[in-house]
């Protein structure tokens, strides 16, 4: 790598392979007390499994990070990261915002060999690699970012980045909120305290689906689909299923049921089932499980909600868009970007540079490029609804 700092992976990406799930059974008993501490359930999608297998695996030489705290270091020599992509190790004493001296024992990581904890709008260096001298601020782990780009600052305001996998988070404000639901707790960003003193910390709740992109990609392998647009193209010559469901398993199940040996599977297929007809399970499959998460946001927090902002490549699919507000019974407004990580990371660092001086005015007002407003009634989205949770939960019934 050049650099004594290697890599371990970011902060929660990447997909579960079979020896971090190993670790993770290894650890299991331990999942209920680091769920308390870390707000994180005990899943090999977080990075410290990663960390002890490489380490147990490969080598104890160097130091293994994640890839912010690399990328930082060779940009400005600086030996840090932020809270937002802390929050998200199973690391971190998620009310203390400092590494927690219980789970680093757990995984046997050096504690004193992990990045210092900065805020997200501090500058923690200098880089002359793109020519001039240029500080380097504004750090933030990217779901964070898209939640601080797309302006949902308010308790209960939400928004669903849909890349290779879909990530809903909805802000929480300034306490952690352990979930009951089956979601993630997480540092949204912290901010340094205009008055002096202790940072400002603000906290998310966050649920994944671990295949959205993915499984476009695996449809297009298999053949059933040449290209994105044909999400549309092909999914839009029919209003239903026919009665088939998909659950997008296809690398195990995130939240609400952090299942990482689930899989995928296509259920209720005859001989009548038609090719529109499993590209539309498929995008119904994927709203489907964004809606349960909603849900769990709902639940913990006692409160439907309002609106979903949305980001990422797949909003530009007008027949998924429209599913999501259906099966959410709330309005989808797509962001003006499908680049919200890059502008929440530019905001936060307007703001670390003092060209802002508040949230709101960092981030700017924008207007959605689109809104989708529900069909159909919250009973007709309730039955579709539970006929997936039935199918999903059969499913990972399979793998047990």
């Amino acid at each position: 790598m050049g650099s004594r700092h290697g890599v371990a992976g970011d902060a929660g990406a990447g997909l579960a392979g079979p020896p971090r799930r190993e670790r993770v059974r290894a650890t299991s008993r331990h999942g209920p007390r680091l769920a308390e501490l870390t707000g994180l359930e005990l899943d090999p999608y977080f990075v410290a499994p990663k960390i002890t297998w490489l380490r147990e695996n490969v080598t104890r030489d160097g130091v293994a990070t994640t890839t912010d705290a690399w990328l930082l270091h060779r940009l400005c020599g600086a030996f840090v990261t932020d809270a937002a992509t802390a929050s998200r190790s199973l690391l971190l004493d998620l009310d203390a915002v400092a590494w927690a001296p219980e789970a680093t024992d757990l995984f046997g990581v050096e504690a004193d060999e992990l990045p210092e904890i900065v805020t997200c709008a501090q500058s923690v260096g200098t880089t002359a690699m793109f020519g001039t001298e240029v500080p380097v601020v504004g750090l933030a782990v990217d779901q964070q970012a898209a939640l601080f780009a797309e302006a949902c600052l308010a308790e209960g305001e939400a928004k669903c980045t849909y890349g290779t996998g879909a990530f809903l988070l909805a802000t929480t404000g300034p306490e952690p909120h352990r979930s009951q639901s089956g979601l993630v707790a997480c540092i949204a960003w912290q901010l340094p305290n205009s008055g002096g003193g202790h940072p400002v910390t603000t906290y998310c709740l966050d649920g994944q689906v671990y295949t959205v992109g993915a499984a476009l990609h695996w449809l297009t392998e298999v053949g059933v689909v040449n290209e994105a647009a044909d999400l549309d193209r092909i999914g839009g010559q029919t209003d239903g299923t026919g009665g088939a469901t998909f659950v997008p398993g296809l690398a195990g199940l995130a939240a609400p049921f952090w299942e990482p040996n689930a899989r995928g599977a296509f259920t209720g297929l005859s001989l009548a089932t038609t090719r529109a007809e499993l590209v539309r399970a498929v995008i119904e499959g994927i709203a489907a499980q964004v809606a349960w998460l909603a849900r769990a946001v709902r639940d913990d927090l006692g409160a439907p909600l309002a609106r979903l902002r949305v980001d990422g490549g797949l909003t530009r699919s007008r027949v998924l868009m429209q599913t999501q507000a259906d099966l959410l019974q709330a309005p989808v407004e797509v962001y003006v970007s499908p680049h919200a990580t890059a502008f929440g990371v530019a905001a936060l660092a307007r703001l670390g540079l003092g060209a802002a001086a508040t949230a709101a005015e960092a981030v700017g007002a924008w207007e959605p490029a689109a809104v989708y407003e529900p069909r159909g009634s919250q009973d007709e989205a309730d039955a579709r609804l539970e006929d997936w949770r039935r199918a999903a939960e059969a499913t990972i019934a399979l793998t047990r």
